[in-house]
């Protein structure tokens, strides 16, 4: 017999496995050059077995010795596990609904001239703030629109500044559009604009110019500031729109890169929407670090319900590994120290917010009550000089807290550039009336090419994606309508959904 096989060799692992069975001497002689390594092997294992045997042994004294202690680490443990699951889960999961809340009002061209007179028309108008200075940029924006929109619709052109428009404005402007075109040019009230009554001057500037050695964006500007409280509330009570219901805001300098061939107007009365938007973007930190706290707070004070629109604007992903939100213990910190946006009941705002350059929106809504007292409690807190609180957020919150999804709408078959950020859909494929009286004859060159996937009408895009931004926000903030939710391997591959219903392209995210 083989050595490795006698009794003075050391015990091995191949001498177990082989010693019953029916081996032949040659076969043996086979396997004896492994003997040393399996023996080496199986003394390595019997040493880490007795480590073993050795730890769980200690393990067992430290359990008899400290089970208090013990039982008390599984716990802290068993929570910190479970806590955030039960957080994200249940008490503020996102729940999908049955069906698509949000879908586009029109897909491809509409024969205008017939969408005109389809719908009662709505009392409504298009509304700029704009300067002296920015006659040039009112002019473009105000031609663009009326080409792609108003010369079938016909709605009014507000101007609001709050000083006097100049003669040269106003002849330059008005000569500039279509003689039937009504446009308005009126000055906004002093009670409108500037400081509120219960903070002096003195201290707003301070503030201000503490914020602007900070480096907070336009944290300095003292018309920045009065221009975001002024959107945030008084402007819907302006005298000169209170005879109107719905406003399109208009930027000078921003474009329209698609024809609108509907009224939206009457599509958002139609469909029962009282907000709408084309852009989600993340808030610049720095400027409205108390804001969410503060609306939050209001919420409770007025026995508000934060709904499932509510949960879409929570902080999910900056747990343990990117996953789920806080633990206990960092949201209990930070409720107590009254970090950055966070609220006192321990939940973080993602900072997604609605970009308000663009809005079309129910001014009943912004009129009411609720979210009259809204702006009012939150003018009282003096965040809009004490901090940089925009009204793009503001908004963004309200309509989240006071609105169900169903009430919001993206135009997502709206072209809309606003440097440096653009969405545009692209030209639905056998949807762009080629022939059209009313849109002209369709040239090559002249708009982007039809794609599949494309909604939008006689659209002329920047380049072949539907958008410069992350649409991560986006998708967000639509969670609550969307029936679907993007799968993991599109999230890992950065490719958001354009829209509702619509899946993202390979290089379409910045």
């Amino acid at each position: 017999m083989p050595r490795f096989l006698q009794p003075s060799s050391p015990p091995g692992l191949l001498k177990k496995s082989v010693s019953h069975l029916p081996i032949s001497q040659p076969q043996y002689n086979a396997l004896a050059k492994y003997a040393p390594a399996i023996n080496r092997l199986t003394a390595g294992l019997a040493v880490v077995s007795a480590y073993l045997q050795t730890f769980t042994r200690h393990l067992r004294r430290l359990a008899r010795r400290h089970s208090l202690s013990l039982r008390l680490f599984v716990l802290v443990a068993a929570i910190c596990i479970l806590e955030p699951l039960v957080y994200s889960f249940y008490l503020h999961r996102v729940s999908p609904p049955p069906h698509d809340l949000d879908a586009p009002f029109q897909v491809g061209c509409a024969d205008p001239l017939a969408a005109a007179t389809a719908y009662p028309r709505e009392k409504a108008a298009l509304v700029m703030l704009a300067r002296n200075a920015e006659l040039d940029n009112v002019i473009a924006t105000a031609q663009n629109i009326d080409v792609q929109f108003n010369r079938w619709f016909n709605y009014p052109l507000v101007l609001l500044n709050d000083e006097p428009f100049t003669d040269d404005f106003v002849a330059r402007v008005t000569a500039s559009l279509p003689a039937n075109r009504t446009i308005r040019f009126e000055t906004i009230p002093s009670s409108h604009w500037g400081f509120p009554s219960h903070i002096s001057s003195q201290t707003a500037r301070g503030w201000m110019a503490d914020l602007d050695r900070q480096g907070v964006f336009h944290g300095g500007e003292e018309s920045y500031h009065h221009m975001c409280r002024f959107y945030s509330g008084t402007f819907f009570t302006l005298p000169a729109l209170k005879d109107y219901r719905w406003y399109w805001r208009l930027e000078p300098g921003v474009q329209y890169t698609c024809a609108i061939t509907y009224d939206p107007f009457a599509a958002m009365a139609r469909h029962g929407k009282v907000y709408g938007f084309t852009t989600a973007l993340w808030e610049v930190p720095e400027t409205c670090p108390s804001l969410f706290r503060e609306v939050d707070a209001f919420a409770h004070d007025y026995d508000i319900p934060q709904g499932v629109n509510w949960d879409a604007l929570l902080d999910m992903e900056s747990g343990l590994f990117g996953i789920g939100p806080p633990v206990l213990w960092k949201r209990w910190l930070a409720a107590r120290r009254g970090d950055a946006h966070w609220t006192k009941g321990g939940d973080r705002w993602n900072l997604c917010h609605y970009w308000s350059n663009f809005e079309i929106a129910d001014l009943n809504f912004f009129r009411g009550e609720q979210y009259q007292a809204l702006f009012r409690y939150l003018d009282e807190k003096g965040g809009f000089y004490r901090e940089r609180w925009g009204d793009a957020p503001v908004h963004s919150l309200a309509v989240h807290l006071l609105l169900p999804p169903e009430k919001l709408h993206h135009f997502a078959d709206f072209g809309y550039l606003h440097e440096p950020f653009y969405q545009c859909p692209g030209n639905a494929p056998n949807g762009q009336l080629r022939h059209s009286k009313e849109l002209g004859l369709w040239e090559e060159g002249n708009y982007s090419e039809e794609m599949e996937g494309s909604i939008g009408c006689r659209c002329l895009c920047k380049e072949e994606r539907r958008r410069n931004l992350s649409g991560y926000c986006l998708e967000k903030l639509q969670a609550p309508a969307a029936a679907r939710r993007m799968s993991w391997w599109d999230r890992q591959q950065n490719r958001f959904p354009y829209s509702i219903g619509m899946p993202g392209r390979k290089g379409e995210e910045i």
